[in-house]
């Protein structure tokens, strides 16, 4: 049987390392070298029906942001399941954006037309002048009614 005080020191402990561990509220895809990291507004929980603004921070193998005007990038959303060569549901236009301290990074807004999951394909070719690989990243993503 643990002592009071042994088990008080443990189950602090216990704590200590739950609150410390950091939660990832975003997960990075890496194709080529090219990572990125999506972001939805909004509070990454879109819902049916409902705007919601789409954006992703591209950077290339040390951290360099990629932004939109040296990056041939489109984006496809998909219903899922869907079978590859599929026509995508929504094929947004990317603009532009200014989001948090990211600036010219790729983004649109989207209304997805009904709860469930859905495949969000972002590819890209580097302009002139830009020097990444042609890349493709996937997310799945949730939509609540």
């Amino acid at each position: 049987m643990l002592r009071p005080c042994l088990y008080k020191n443990l189950v602090l402990v216990i704590l200590s390392i739950f609150i410390a561990t950091p939660v990832a509220a975003h997960t990075v895809k890496v194709s080529e070298n090219v990572g990125g990291l999506l972001h939805i507004e909004p509070q990454d929980n879109p819902r049916a029906g409902e705007s919601a603004k789409i954006w992703i921070v591209l950077t290339r193998h040390g951290g360099e942001t990629i932004p939109l005007e040296k990056c041939n990038c489109q984006l496809s959303i998909y219903p899922k399941p869907h079978t590859k060569g599929n026509t995508p549901l929504l094929k947004p236009t990317l603009q532009a954006i200014t989001a948090e301290k990211y600036r010219g990074v790729p983004g649109a807004d989207v209304v997805f037309p009904k709860a469930g999951a859905y495949e969000i394909e972002i590819s890209g070719t580097p302009k002139p002048g830009a020097s990444f690989k042609p890349f493709k990243l996937s997310y799945t993503v949730n939509v609540s009614s």
